[in-house]
C-alpha cells in the first residue's frame, strides 16, 4: 500500500505523499529517509485493479447479549454488559489486484490482497482484517468469468467491544468476479485454512483472559455490483480455537462474524452505507462454565469510494457490454 502511494501520481513523490507512506509503513519511510538513494526506488504494482471505500458513520442501535450455562439441565444467566451505543465508526478497505484485468499476472506475493481496518469511538482497533495471495495463478471459465487460486496468508483481528479473536493462518481459496449480465457483478472470495489463534474469556485462569491454540477458519465474502449505483456485501467468517498446542488444553472457542452492508453512490465518489455487523463467541472449557456471547450493531454513514463501479473488473470487449 506504500508503495502504491509512491507511485500514484506525476513525477517524483512529494512531501505529502512520503509522509503518507510512512504512516502505512514505518520502516518504508525510515529506510527511504535514511539511506536515502538506496531505498529511493518504487516497489512497482504493475497497475492492479484496485478498489478502495472509506467510511465515516455512527452505530445507531446496538445489542449484546452475554448467557453462561452453569448446568447443562437449567436455563443460562445474563452476564450483565454493556455496548456503546451511538459510537462514531470510521472503516477503510482496499482490494488489491482484482481478478480480470488484461495483462495483469500474479507472480509475486500479495499481487493480490485485501485489507480492511476499523476503528470506533470505544475502541480504536476495531478489527484489522487482511488476506493475501502469497502463491498462485489466474484462471477463467468462458467469457463472463475471471479468477485466482492458490496459497493466501491470513492475519485477522476483531474486538466488537466484548470480546475478542486474533490468528495468524495459511489458507487454500480462490477470489473471481462473475457477470451475471451486462451491468450486474458479482465478485466473491472462498478461503479455508488453519492457523494459530487466540480468543478472549471471561472467566480465563491466572492473569490471562485469552486461550490461544491451533485455529481452523473459514471465509466467504461476497461483494454485488449493481453497474455504478450501488453494491451489497456479504462476509461470512468463522474461527475455532481448540484445544491443541494451547495455552488452556482443556478447552475451546468458537467464533463467528457477519457483515452485510449496503451502499448507495449519491453522486460521484459519494454515497451512504448502511450496516450491519454480528458477532458471536461460544466458549468451553471442562473447569468453567459454558458462556455464550453476542453482540450486533447497525450503523449509518457517509462513504467515499475510490471509483464510481465499486471495483468490478470489466475485460468484456465493446460488443459485449464492455468499455
Amino acid at each position: 500500500m506504500a508503495s502504491l502511494l509512491l507511485e500514484s501520481g506525476d513525477g517524483k513523490p512529494g512531501f505529502w505523499r512520503e509522509l503518507g507512506a510512512a504512516a502505512l509503513s514505518p520502516a518504508t519511510g525510515f529506510n527511504r529517509l535514511a539511506y536515502g538513494k538506496r531505498f529511493k526506488g518504487v516497489f512497482r504494482s504493475n497497475d492492479p485493479a484496485v478498489f478502495t471505500r472509506l467510511q465515516l458513520g455512527v452505530n445507531v442501535t446496538a445489542s449484546v447479549k452475554s448467557n453462561v450455562n452453569r448446568n447443562p439441565n437449567t436455563d443460562t444467566e445474563e452476564i450483565p454488559q454493556s455496548y456503546q451505543k451511538g459510537e462514531p465508526i470510521a472503516d477503510f478497505t482496499i482490494g488489491y489486484g482484482l481478478p480480470g484485468k488484461p495483462g495483469y499476472s500474479y507472480t509475486r506475493p500479495f499481487d493480490y490482497f485485501d485489507f480492511q481496518f476499523t476503528a470506533a469511538g470505544s475502541n480504536v482497533f476495531e478489527n484489522i482484517i487482511s488476506r493475501g495471495l502469497l502463491y498462485g495463478t489466474d484462471y477463467a471459465a468462458g467469457d463472463n468469468y475471471r479468477g485466482v487460486w492458490g496459497l493466501y496468508g491470513t492475519y485477522d483481528y476483531i474486538a466488537p467491544q466484548v470480546f475478542r479473536v486474533s490468528t495468524t493462518a495459511l489458507g487454500l481459496g480462490t477470489t473471481a468476479q462473475w457477470w451475471l449480465s451486462e451491468n450486474l457483478a458479482l465478485q466473491g472470495t472462498a478461503l479455508a485454512g488453519v492457523g494459530y489463534g487466540a480468543a478472549g474469556t471471561i472467566h480465563g485462569e491466572g492473569e490471562r483472559d485469552y486461550h490461544s491454540g491451533i485455529s481452523p477458519q473459514g471465509l466467504l465474502a461476497f461483494r454485488l455490483i449493481f453497474a455504478d449505483r450501488a453494491a451489497l456485501d456479504l462476509e461470512l467468517r468463522d474461527y475455532y480455537v481448540s484445544g491443541l498446542a494451547a495455552s488452556e488444553s482443556d478447552g475451546s472457542e468458537n467464533i463467528f462474524r457477519g457483515v452485510a452492508t449496503l451502499t448507495v453512490r449519491v453522486y460521484n465518489l459519494h454515497g451512504i452505507t448502511l450496516r450491519y455487523t454480528v458477532s458471536q463467541r461460544d466458549a468451553h472449557y471442562s473447569n468453567l462454565v459454558d458462556t455464550s456471547q453476542t453482540v450486533a450493531a447497525v450503523s449509518l454513514g457517509y462513504t467515499y469510494l475510490g471509483q464510481t463501479h465499486f471495483g468490478a473488473v470489466d475485460w468484456r470487449p465493446k460488443s459485449a457490454g464492455g468499455p
